[in-house]
């Protein structure tokens, strides 16, 4: 996906959701929680969400903050499903 369609995509994302690259273009967002419980729990309803889709992040976890990392492996860019898996993450309960 050309950088200024990603960018176009990017705007129509909740808030927090930073397009970065180097060798690729990768989406990536930092949620915040008030501890490890609730973090650790948003990590699990991703992790469903990922099997149901077979679209699977790559997940930094620790206290009180998550960070999902969203690219396509396979085209080591990105793709539409990547800003709909995105979406989808921003719509489970945090």
């Amino acid at each position: 996906m050309p950088q200024e369609a990603a960018r176009a995509m990017l705007a129509q994302l909740g808030g927090g959701w930073e397009l970065r690259g180097g060798e690729h273009y990768y989406l990536e967002k930092t949620y915040r929680f008030k501890n490890f419980v609730e973090a650790i729990a948003f990590v699990n309803r991703v992790g469903e969400l990922a099997e149901s889709q077979a679209h699977h992040p790559d997940i930094a976890l620790a206290w009180g903050r998550v960070t999902l990392t969203i690219w396509t492996h396979k085209i080591k860019g990105l793709t539409e499903s990547d800003f709909v898996f995105a979406a989808k993450c921003d719509a489970l309960p945090v």
